[in-house]
């Protein structure tokens, strides 16, 4: 799925939008969790979800300090990031990695784009490449693995 998050115009705007998006990879990474069968693997991923939950703590402060919106929830495309896990699930662990990495594709364009925008704050934009720098390292790891398995 091609994401238009970093796109937005506004801090406030973009600050929302990226809480969605870490909303919806929180859940992918609930449900991926649930259907890995090996732990080693279930571990690794667990410690992706806390980068995920930490950004998502840095957002809500983010968007109290800006007056963005912080919804509590994803949006629809959770079902998709969700969904193509769940279906991946039923081909194996290397299938659920290679969809967590499709997801990730998301995550690390949005902060890419994130990391450039004119309205965030110096201290803003140094989450957002820390973000970046996350998302990047899970991506490759997923692909990695996938492809080791």
């Amino acid at each position: 799925m091609v994401t238009t998050t970093g796109k937005e115009d506004g801090i406030r705007d973009l600050v929302t939008s990226l809480i969605l998006l870490e909303r919806d990879a929180i859940a992918a990474y609930e449900t991926t969790i649930s259907r890995l069968t090996d732990p080693a693997l279930s571990s690794q991923v667990e410690t992706f979800r806390q980068d995920h939950l930490q950004h998502l703590d840095v957002l809500t402060r983010i968007a109290a300090e800006t007056g963005a919106d912080a919804p509590q929830e994803g949006d629809m495309k959770q079902m998709l990031t969700t969904g193509k896990v769940a279906l991946a699930g039923l081909l194996g662990d290397a299938s659920i990695l290679k969809a967590m990495r499709t997801n990730e594709e998301d995550t690390v364009t949005a902060y890419q784009r994130a990391s450039d925008h004119p309205d965030a704050l110096p201290e803003t934009q140094a989450f957002f490449r820390k973000a970046y720098a996350d998302e990047c390292r899970h991506r490759d790891w997923m692909e990695q693995t996938a492809d080791s398995l």
